[in-house]
């Protein structure tokens, strides 16, 4: 790890007792979600990391405890310096502080996520659906949502597949 990042993560552990671990040369720490407002907001003033590259989310079920990792990803281009701050939530009602407040880059980001793994954002300004129809149910890329599936068309199944298609029944 940079020296510099090491001293910023040292930081956070002693600032806001964050649990720091690298893995491939990348350092990730890890944050209550109750602080993840005040830890942004402190590595955006104090230590430049002015640009939210990335925020996603991971689900890890059937694990419930916790289900899902949010994770931000910030760059400090003055420091040339890179940092994932990832935030653990549960799987039973899954909700984070929205951060759009310090960084606005993650208004849509967090409405995907919402929309996408069904994380709640709390205090969002605009929280609904951006890639599902409105009326969707479910969250699509949660590790236990339903499946879909239809069979690929190719030249040995053309005819028994071409009778089930909707203009066949005409």
């Amino acid at each position: 790890m940079d020296t510099k990042l090491e001293k910023i993560v040292q930081t956070l552990q002693e600032t806001f007792k964050a649990q720091a671990e690298e893995f491939r040369g990348e350092a990730h720490v890890f944050v209550d979600a109750a602080q993840i407002v005040d830890v942004l907001a402190f590595l955006r003033d104090q230590q430049s990391f002015e640009l939210l590259s990335a925020l996603t989310a991971v689900d890890y079920w059937p694990q419930e405890t916790p289900r899902f990792h949010v994770i931000y990803q910030l760059t400090s281009l003055a420091n040339n310096l890179s940092l994932m701050v990832r935030v653990l939530v549960n799987g039973d009602q899954p909700e984070v502080p929205t951060v759009s407040g310090v960084y606005a880059a993650a208004n849509w980001r967090e409405r995907e996520i919402w929309d996408m793994f069904g994380v709640r954002f709390a205090g969002h300004p605009d929280l609904r659906r951006i890639l599902m129809p409105p009326d969707w149910e479910g969250h699509p890329l949660r590790k236990d949502y339903p499946l879909g599936y239809e069979e690929p068309q190719f030249t040995f199944n053309y005819e028994e597949i071409n009778l089930r298609k909707p203009y066949a029944k005409n």
